[in-house]
């Protein structure tokens, strides 16, 4: 990392696709993790992330490649390679070399979305994504979904979900909410009290957070009505996130215009508040000894948690 943000990219799972965008035999160029890799998906739809160039010359796998009998086949040569990353065929030649694989990126499929395991030290993955069980259901609205790249690092950005004194600087609620929260194992929670103005007046409510690992968040908010959100993020490069809002309100019954209506004003609402962060999280300096006190949220706790998924040593 850079001297403004001097924190490894963490290890976890991220998400990289939605299960429903994917395509049989689509093939998909993906840059994350400050690397190059390729997506692809077999004839049954079942999708496949590798190393992107090949370990023959070089070609990138994502920029022409094709899917040709469940494999990928790069687009220079010819070369074959399965979803483990081996390579099955070289066609024009009678031996493979036994080295000619690529890396193979561990998959897992939770909420309709396609995560990876990321681990700069090779691990296998230490925990797991948990389904969702409003996300999808009978009463709630289809997800609306908004994505920001942001020059950060997710631990930063992370940091904003229990900073109850930044909520009325920078975005001017009524009043600092309380906040309380908990590490259990790789999953972050937190709770907190939220106060919700509306055309008639004030209503009180509460907004729970859990964070699975650095990648994978759900936030559920209690007040008007029921919102769900997912919240994926993924480093691209040591200094670029893309995050990715994806939001459901549980119906009102008998009263769609209001639900539509609730939705919209609370998706304007979470797009404003991201926005007035971005710029004080792209030009903002990690302070590893911050002057605290008393009135602030509990950011060491965030800082601990995270310290599980950075390299060992």
């Amino acid at each position: 990392m850079g001297d403004r943000i001097p924190l490894p990219m963490p290890r976890g799972w991220f998400c990289v696709a939605e299960s429903a965008d994917l395509e049989p035999e689509e093939v998909r160029p993906l840059h994350a993790f400050g690397r190059e890799l390729v997506l692809f998906c077999d004839a049954a739809g079942r999708p496949h992330l590798l190393d992107a160039h090949c370990p023959h010359l070089g070609a990138h796998l994502g920029h022409g490649g094709r899917v040709v009998d469940g494999t990928l086949r790069c687009p220079f040569h010819g070369w074959r390679f399965d979803g483990e990353g081996r390579c099955v065929e070289v066609p024009y030649a009678r031996r493979i070399p036994p080295a000619a694989r690529l890396r193979s990126w561990p998959l897992c499929e939770r909420n309709g979305l396609v995560f990876t395991w990321f681990d700069p030290e090779g691990g296998a993955p230490s925990y797991e994504i948990p389904e969702v069980p409003e996300w999808g259901a009978p009463g709630w609205t289809a997800p609306e979904k908004r994505v920001f790249r942001v020059r950060s690092h997710p631990q930063e950005m992370a940091e904003n979900t229990v900073d109850p004194a930044h909520f009325h600087v920078v975005h001017g609620t009524p009043r600092r909410p309380e906040m309380e929260a908990r590490i259990e194992g790789a999953v972050l929670r937190a709770t907190q009290g939220l106060t919700f103005t509306t055309p008639q007046g004030e209503v009180e409510g509460r907004v729970d957070i859990e964070a699975h690992g650095p990648g994978f968040g759900v936030t559920r908010f209690h007040g008007i009505v029921e919102t769900l959100l997912l919240v994926t993020g993924i480093p691209l490069d040591d200094e670029l996130h893309q995050t990715t809002l994806r939001m459901s309100v549980r119906r009102i019954e008998g009263n769609e215009a209001a639900t539509r209506g609730v939705a919209r004003a609370f998706l304007a609402e979470l797009e404003r508040q991201y926005a007035q962060d971005i710029p004080i999280w792209e030009n903002k300096r990690y302070l590893e000894r911050p002057l605290l006190c008393d009135g602030d949220g509990p950011i060491a706790l965030v800082r601990r948690f995270y310290r599980q998924f950075y390299p060992s040593g």
